[in-house]
């Protein structure tokens, strides 16, 4: 199977060459080397075939996010993955909306990096958990998210369940928790996943995070019996 062809964004140069050594013989490979964003959109509209970006998370502006949504438009299958040195998560998550697939800190070790970014390539969502506490516990924004449409198509069902994956509920309890059966757990969670565009459980949680669902609480059904 060949390697991943990856495309490495970073203003520093020195960390880029570690990382290609890092990298090599492990299924991966640096294709491409850019200083900034707008410098890694230029190598891909130029032609550079990628599957998966790392990217410094290094920029304040709102311009640069934009960047990186172009980025996303450009690279409609592949990964896009960030790296951050320190933790800032409101800008974390303005980036996890533009497009990114997940976020990992500079400082894990070489082990977790390497597992981490095989966990994305097979389309998981990769990011902090302390950043992952901030969110359910409402401690950060994401009403400031531009979003507009990103409850659009969900039924009242589709968003209770949306919520309850935010705790880890297993169909389970979501069943018990809103008074209906497993069975139509799995039906409404299909229908969920197909409008979102998620593969798993895990994806659709993260999708709820990045979309404001982290502080609103699921809500109780009143009637006794078990329904859709």
């Amino acid at each position: 199977m060949p390697p991943v062809q990856v495309l490495l964004i970073d203003h520093n140069k020195l960390f880029r060459e570690g990382l290609k050594l890092l990298l090599s013989g492990e299924k991966f490979e640096i294709s491409g080397e850019a200083q900034n964003v707008a410098e890694g959109v230029s190598l891909v509209q130029g032609g550079l075939k990628v599957e998966l970006v790392l990217l410094d998370m290094t920029w304040n502006s709102d311009t640069e996010t934009e960047t990186l949504r172009t980025l996303r438009d450009l690279l409609p299958d592949g990964r896009i993955v960030l790296l951050a040195a320190d933790m800032d998560p409101q800008r974390l998550i303005s980036a996890l909306a533009a497009g990114a697939d997940g976020c990992l800190m500079k400082d894990l070790s070489a082990d977790a990096l390497i597992q981490s970014l095989r966990l994305v390539m097979m389309g998981e969502k990769v990011f902090p958990t302390h950043l992952a506490a901030l969110l359910i516990s409402g401690r950060i924004n994401t009403s400031t998210m531009d979003m507009p449409s990103a409850r659009k198509g969900l039924s009242q069902r589709e968003v209770q369940i949306v919520r309850c994956l935010l705790n880890g509920d297993s169909n389970k309890v979501v069943a018990n928790h809103l008074n209906i059966t497993e069975a139509t757990v799995k039906v409404h969670l299909k229908s969920l996943l197909r409008k979102i565009n998620a593969t798993n459980r895990t994806q659709a949680a993260i999708w709820a995070l990045n979309n404001g669902f982290a502080s609103e609480p699921a809500q109780q059904q009143q009637p006794t019996s078990k329904v859709g």
